[in-house]
């Protein structure tokens, strides 16, 4: 698969989630920026914005095997990653797969439950594998997680470590639709007899592997890559930032940008590309000092401070 061919399958997948969810563009661009770069998506926002809807229909589009988690305060690793059951037929104990073997894992409310099982998760995110009762299970390719958690009620909740934050690719909000989008949400309510909107398959599961390898082709500029580099060391000499954004954090701007410039048919990374998916992929990385989040510091405003004080290459002939 090249660019062109994969813009034109991006295209058809955002035009069919936007017939089930209503929701900002920018968005659905965000999340399969991430599932194009191979990486995973962190949703923090209010109950009832679309959530859940946004990863079933993404994965619906996508002929992917879904699997929801709802965290809480009890759910075990085991709950999670599988378990050994004994078979007495058999005479021997079985592996019962848990739901994390599927290809689109919505992790629902994943601060409600407790470190060790968030541990589960983020691990089997970064490795892309399990290891249960001394094997190493791999999960089903492609694999993406699709994490959400309630900002507003933090009560009972056990608040991801940076360290594990930094494990996602991008971090993003769904927002309330305007107007017109929450009038459109209520036309359509009315007018059909199921409450859950159903979304079509738009390609398969080889189809989405071929175009997770396209970003491989996508040629990066030596001034982009130093450009890249140079917003992310910026955002370490900030003197309102404790942590800056990590190496890893500087691989996925990289990734992500040459998954943007992908999505919309170009064989090379721009400064745009970079400016697109910088926000997402920077902001949740950022680790301000005690005395800038006692003011409300915002760490899109520190992000944005590095963007300013770093040139922009020009993209000559």
């Amino acid at each position: 698969m090249n660019v062109t061919e994969a813009e034109r399958v991006c295209g058809a997948v955002f035009e069919e989630i936007r017939t089930a969810v209503i929701g900002d563009p920018t968005l659905f661009e965000t999340i399969l920026t991430a599932v194009v770069g191979e990486g995973h998506v962190l949703l923090e926002d209010v109950p009832g914005t679309g959530k859940t809807l946004t990863a079933r229909t993404l994965a619906r589009a996508l002929d992917l095997e879904f699997s929801r988690i709802q965290f809480t305060p009890d759910l075990l690793p085991a709950d999670i990653t599988g378990t050994h059951v004994y078979d007495e037929q058999a005479g021997q104990f079985e592996f019962e797969a848990g739901p994390i073997f599927a290809n689109v894992v919505l992790a629902d409310e994943i601060n409600r439950a407790p470190p060790k099982t968030q541990a589960a998760l983020l691990e089997a995110m970064g490795e892309k594998q399990v290891s249960i009762g001394g094997e190493t299970r791999p999960l089903p390719e492609p694999f993406f997680v699709i994490a959400t958690q309630n900002p507003v009620e933090q009560e009972g909740t056990f608040p991801l470590p940076e360290a594990q934050v930094d494990r996602f690719m991008v971090k993003t909000a769904m927002g309330y639709p305007d107007r017109d989008g929450e009038l459109e949400l209520v036309d359509r309510r009315a007018s059909r007899e199921s409450r859950t909107p159903e979304a079509s398959r738009i390609v398969d599961r080889e189809t989405v592997l071929a175009l997770q390898s396209v970003p491989e082709t996508v040629t990066v500029d030596p001034e982009i890559r130093a450009y890249v580099v140079d917003v992310c060391r910026a955002t370490r000499e900030d003197e309102r930032v404790d942590v800056g954004v990590s190496p890893r954090g500087i691989q996925r701007l990289f990734e992500a940008a040459r998954a943007r410039a992908a999505i919309v048919g170009r064989d090379y990374v721009a400064p745009e590309d970079v400016h697109v998916v910088v926000h997402p992929v920077l902001d949740h990385r950022i680790v301000l000092t005690t005395e800038a989040d006692v003011r409300d510091v915002d760490p899109y405003a520190v992000v944005e401070s590095a963007l300013n004080g770093v040139a922009v290459p020009s993209m000559g002939d």
